[in-house]
């Protein structure tokens, strides 16, 4: 075990109750540089539009970026298709209709009731205008990001929204990569435009020259698209506020060392904020995931950045009993949650806090990110005691729906009087009382 990046802790020993006690502490810190940066680019995009997108854009993206490659034209789009394979294009429609078909059993329903009296009461739910979404350039663009278009794009257009506008950085060359294009085609996109970080969700949040404002901005990022996302909260809605992605495992005596390291592994080679955690009965199960891991990362390519993860955030705890493990497994809310135990469904009644809950040695957190259908956008950093996935609800609005007959109102009037007058709001006391008057003379 000498050469391990992990060595198994015991859970109720001082070094695991230490452990585990950082799990639970974890934040997602942001430099105070950071929030002062993000703050004058907005600041910049609502003073100057188009020219302060344009002018971030060239600075850090593309040198001889303007104004007039802002919007990608439709037959770059066209185009884009004859340099995609049609292997990888075929495995982009499979996921769009998994995705489609899990979201399209969301959708509320508007309803009504109608009392006795002749009122009418109700909820009407419709979709936002527009949505923006943001989809990361995936290393300069080299690899692009496309479950991040469906699974941002699929559920707003199952909303009913009319209007997706994609924002993406180009290239150093100004380009956007061909599998971006043709799966926000596929997926419904109505305009995309060259630009990202915190500049482009100032754009789709307030709106420039050439960009329409939208009402709702989802979609990942670094941490200047996270803080901007924070920062416009309010004045447009968003999906979260994410932090760096997190698997916990729960795992027993029957689970496979192997796969338990490669699912771990999975999430460490995000980033190094990443958090890999197992939580296993089975001491031999813990001792042989730690082999597995050292063995497994040597032939990442993303090599260094999980190693950092895992030496960082990463946890390897034996704990006494399943329940045990389902009870602190609450306590840590992960993004993602993998029972690797013989009978899964039963542990998945103590499950409460999770983003989403993958169940069984053939259910690796991979195939939730790219095509079973559920949404890959997780609450992260312990939300998910609160949150949930993205879904069609973050680009839907409900409004309530009051229709009052005259019996209904004579019924309620003194009682909405009471009410008022008691808070001292006697304009609303009057609203009423003025109504009942010229009823009863």
């Amino acid at each position: 075990m000498s050469q391990a990046i992990l060595e198994p802790l015991e859970a109720e020993s001082p070094p695991g109750k230490e452990g585990f006690s950082a799990l639970l502490s974890r934040q997602f810190e942001i430099p105070a540089e950071v929030e002062a940066s993000v703050r004058d680019i907005i600041k910049d995009v609502r003073d100057a539009g188009d020219r302060a997108v344009a002018d971030y854009t060239k600075r850090f993206d593309c040198p001889d970026f303007d104004v007039s490659m802002l919007c990608v034209a439709e037959d770059e789009i066209d185009r884009a298709y004859s340099r995609v394979d049609p292997r990888i294009l075929e495995s982009v429609r499979k996921a769009l209709s998994k995705i489609e078909a899990f979201h399209g059993k969301q959708m509320p329903v508007s309803w009504f009731d109608t009392g006795s009296d002749g009122s009418i009461l109700g909820q009407m739910v419709v979709p936002v205008d527009a949505a923006g979404l943001y989809v990361p350039g995936g290393t300069g663009g080299s690899t692009p990001l496309v479950s991040s278009v469906l699974m941002n794009a699929v559920p707003a257009r199952t909303a009913g929204v009319k209007r997706l506008v994609l924002a993406t950085p180009p290239g150093k060359d100004g380009s956007v990569n061909p599998y971006l294009l043709v799966a926000a085609r596929e997926a419904g996109v109505s305009e995309i435009y060259r630009m990202g970080s915190a500049w482009a969700i100032a754009a789709m949040a307030y709106g420039t020259e050439t960009i329409r404002p939208v009402d709702v901005v989802a979609g990942p990022g670094n941490i200047f698209v996270t803080v901007a996302k924070k920062m416009i909260a309010g004045s447009v809605g968003i999906d979260m506020v994410a932090g760096p992605s997190e698997i916990l495992i729960i795992a027993d005596d029957s689970a496979d060392p192997s796969f338990i390291a490669a699912d771990m592994l999975s999430q460490a080679e995000h980033d190094p904020m990443a958090t890999s955690v197992l939580l296993t009965i089975s001491g031999e199960i813990a001792e042989k995931t730690c082999s597995e891991l050292y063995n497994q990362m040597e032939n990442l390519a993303r090599a260094e950045t999980a190693r950092k993860s895992l030496e960082s955030n990463g946890l390897v705890l034996v704990v006494e009993t399943l329940e045990k493990a389902a009870e602190m497994a609450n306590r840590v809310g992960p993004e993602h949650l993998e029972l690797l135990v013989r009978r899964p469904w039963a542990l998945l009644p103590m499950i409460r806090h999770a983003g989403a809950v993958f169940l069984g040695s053939y259910s690796p957190e991979p195939v939730g990110d790219y095509i079973a259908g559920p949404n890959h956008v997780l609450p992260t950093m312990g939300t998910a005691r609160f949150s949930s996935a993205l879904g069609v609800e973050t680009f839907l609005k409900r409004s309530s729906i009051i229709s009052y007959s005259r019996d209904a109102f004579l019924e309620d009037a003194e009682d909405v009087m009471n009410l008022a007058r008691i808070e001292g709001l006697t304009a609303h006391e009057r609203s009423v009382g003025i109504r009942l008057k010229k009823d009863r003379s």
